[in-house]
């Protein structure tokens, strides 16, 4: 079977385009503290291919005949919440079941079995680990994965087990153990680890060579212009890359002749249908928005509040380690593709609901009369905003989110809106394209707009000035020719009279359409 992009792990070399898994983390370092009897917590976001890694380490250890290496899933020990007893039980099974499975120590089944019969399992793992190591020839390396899906008092013993055999290593107890999952774990339940590392995302060079292993097996070129928009659309996110490799490659079936070649054009097709498709990744994505900590600082992104001083760092370093965020150069959400889904999946439910057709707003031109379709918004906001910040679970950013989902529901199908927001600016910036010829689509001419938004704090002459100079440079920036400043005022003692207006500034020689709502 020919090789193809995979989206569902681990990577299985044989099968499937990769970037060699040892080339993905500083092999030196993790072998000089394994080496050192050191233990420690190796983490990264969901679906980067942290798998596939430790299982590269695992065969690699294994096969220069120094260690006993065991990968352990124990995810299923999630099911006992706070049952300590319960979720050490299936800890201590699911380890004595991968030792006899990958072969390394066929007897440990009937050991745990035993262990647990006398023993309690507040120190059954302790007492399991210890034997195993008393019994195997080689120093034992133990990787535990998704150990930060464990909660409470269950994560708990897990950690003060481990720690209660640390003094006994490498003699009677594994002489390098290996705590793997999402975030860094442990606290000061595991203050004998000696490193917390995280393995980061693809770099754009091992993008375009995961690439160019499918254009050297099959022939198929991609342009070379492809590759800087796919970089800021994923930012060398693993499964973002290899499943826009296959939207590309195999879902769009006129591609699956291999002499096509993949153009930009055809990238940004693929980039559409993925946001769409709500695949795994995504969905898992959503769910996460949900969660309080991840709440706290993905609205205060979207609404480009200057409300960082609120934020508690672990909270930010929570987000960032789910992969949602970066915090350098400047805390923003991680790539173009998450900053279209996530107010696309916070709004959906709500898009069905807006009932304008798009061809109300076009020219005979073709183009967008962005003039009727933002009065039209206003008249929208004015008679729904308070229904929809009701239902919204992201209130802060609620204006923001409104109108990004009319815009959505608007050039569905035909346009594209690109978003912009950093914590701290106090704005938010909307980058709309809207093909003019429905034949040579972005290939023909298109039209540019920009449209900045922000909240009014204070004065509103002020808060003019700063959104004409910000908005006239974003246009420039884009090569847009149309500019627009939405300005909501969300103080209830004005009437909707006073905040619903529209006049036309300018910034230099950029006409700027300045909408109050």
């Amino acid at each position: 079977m020919n090789k193809h992009f995979t989206t569902s792990g681990p990577v299985v070399p044989s099968k499937h385009y990769c970037i060699d898994p040892m080339q993905r983390l500083d092999w030196e370092e993790i072998r000089y503290l394994i080496d050192a009897e050191k233990y420690f917590v190796l983490h990264a976001p969901r679906q980067t291919g942290k798998t596939s890694t430790l299982l590269a380490m695992m065969e690699v250890l294994n096969q220069s005949g120094e260690y006993n290496t065991l990968y352990v899933n124990i995810e299923g020990a999630q099911t006992a919440r706070e049952d300590a007893d319960k979720g050490m039980t299936t800890v201590c099974q699911t380890i004595a079941a991968r030792a006899r499975d990958y072969g390394i120590e066929p007897t440990l089944p009937a050991l745990a079995q035993s262990i647990l019969e006398h023993i309690n399992p507040g120190t059954a793992i302790t007492e399991l680990l210890s034997r195993w190591a008393q019994l195997s020839p080689k120093p034992i390396v133990l990787m535990l994965d998704e150990v930060d899906t464990l909660i409470g008092d269950t994560l708990i013993s897990l950690l003060r087990q481990i720690r209660a055999g640390y003094a006994q290593r490498p003699r009677a107890f594994p002489q390098s153990i290996i705590l793997c999952g999402v975030r860094d774990t442990g606290g000061s339940a595991f203050n004998i680890k000696a490193e917390s590392l995280c393995m980061g995302n693809f770099s754009l060079a091992e993008v375009k060579l995961l690439y160019q292993q499918h254009t050297d097996a099959t022939g198929q070129i991609f342009d070379e212009a492809v590759f800087p928009a796919l970089w800021e659309d994923t930012q060398g996110q693993p499964w973002l890359v290899n499943a826009l490799g296959h939207e590309m490659t195999w879902k769009d079936k006129t591609a699956r002749d291999r002499s096509t070649l993949i153009t930009q054009e055809r990238y940004q097709a693929a980039r559409e249908r993925l946001i769409r498709s709500r695949a795994t990744h995504l969905d898992q994505l959503t769910n996460q928005l949900k969660e309080r900590r991840v709440h706290a600082v993905i609205a205060a992104l979207l609404a480009g509040e200057s409300r960082i001083a609120n934020l508690q760092n672990d909270d930010l370093q929570y987000v960032e380690d789910l992969g949602l965020i970066r915090t350098s150069p400047q805390i923003a959400i991680s790539n173009r593709i998450y900053q279209e889904i996530i107010p696309r999946e916070i709004t959906w439910q709500w898009q069905a609901t807006i009932t304008h057709q798009q061809a109300w707003y076009l020219t005979p031109e073709r183009r967008l009369d962005m003039v009727k379709l933002l009065t039209a918004f206003q008249q929208f906001f004015r008679e729904n905003s308070d229904v929809w910040l009701q239902g919204l679970p992201y209130k802060e950013a609620g204006p923001h989110l409104i109108l990004q989902a009319f815009l959505q529901r608007i050039v569905n199908g035909g346009g594209r809106i690109h978003r912009e927001y950093a914590l701290g600016r106090k704005y938010t910036d909307l980058y709309l394209e809207w093909p003019l010829d429905e034949v040579k689509g972005f290939y023909g001419e298109v039209q540019r707009v920009v449209l900045e938004l922000k909240i009014l704090y204070a004065n509103l002459d002020k808060t003019i000035a700063d959104g004409l100079s910000q908005v006239g440079g974003y246009a420039r920036h884009c090569g847009a020719t149309e500019a627009h400043l939405v300005i909501f005022n969300r103080n209830p003692d004005v009437s909707w009279d006073e905040k619903t207006w529209h006049e036309v500034r300018h910034d230099a020689a950029l006409q700027v359409e300045v909408w109050g709502a």
